[in-house]
């Protein structure tokens, strides 16, 4: 199996043969956030057999990224994700599955399983309908753990299950974190409960506010670094890879 991390939230997970896609975020401006590292996905990002959306919010659920996806992909949303964002069911020739957390859907003899995420789910600014944030395990060769947006919560690990490979969000898009979310510090601790024999760092570095350059800019560059620093110490048999933008890694897992 091979993971490739395309910046943001966006990994490819290639596991058996099936490529699968985590919120797919495809542009160089976002509102005011501006991606300030990496080159922008190439066209073969775009190519999966099945996307797996996190929550709502729209660097996660960005449609006009999922509007560049092949007529035919399945597209795994929250439950409730189409009445919510009435545009998901107007991108021509996606087949649409919304889930919530216990379900699974078997993807090309592949099962995807819906996990829970502590983080809000609602399309923001508004919205008033509630959707879960998701986290997904995809069970091939391997058991990967795709956490989307997150907190720590009381029986994560239980929740989740048992898993080879994690990807975690280890920062955000701005110089402060909200409650919802895993800073590098607080991902090491999920690390550490979740014990995978590999983690990749995700969801830092790549999108910042327009004019925040000099505000707290720690806060864009070194959480993958203090999150390696962090695992070395709370989850030192956990072997961690710290992607550039655009790079892939074949862990070594046994199963």
């Amino acid at each position: 199996m091979e993971i490739t991390w395309w910046g943001h939230a966006t990994c490819t997970v290639e596991d058996s043969g099936v490529r699968f896609l985590t919120d797919p975020l495809f542009v160089r401006r976002l509102a005011h956030l501006r991606r300030r590292r990496g080159e922008l996905p190439p066209p073969q990002a775009a190519v999966a057999e099945a996307v797996l959306v996190s929550h709502l919010h729209s660097d996660h659920l960005h449609l006009p990224s999922l509007a560049r996806l092949a007529p035919g992909t399945l597209l795994v949303v929250p439950r409730g994700a189409a009445r919510s964002v009435p545009a998901l069911r107007r991108l021509d020739g996606l087949r649409l599955t919304e889930v919530e957390p216990g379900d699974e859907v078997r993807v090309e003899g592949l099962t995807v399983r819906a996990v829970p995420a502590l983080h809000d789910g609602r399309r923001l600014p508004v919205g008033p309908h509630r959707s879960p944030a998701l986290g997904y395990v995809v069970e091939g060769e391997a058991r990967t753990y795709f956490a989307g947006d997150t907190g720590l919560f009381d029986g994560m690990a239980e929740a989740v299950g048992p898993v080879d490979v994690a990807l975690l969000p280890v920062g955000g898009w701005g110089p402060y974190l909200g409650h919802g979310h895993l800073d590098a510090r607080r991902a090491a601790q999920a690390l550490a409960a979740l014990g995978p024999a590999a983690a990749v760092p995700v969801h830092y570095g790549t999108y910042w506010p327009i004019g925040m350059d000099a505000v707290r800019p720690h806060e864009f560059h070194a959480p993958g670094d203090e999150f390696v620093r962090h695992a070395a110490r709370l989850a030192p048999k956990v072997t961690v890879h710290r992607l550039g933008h655009g790079e892939r890694v074949r862990p070594e897992v046994a199963r």
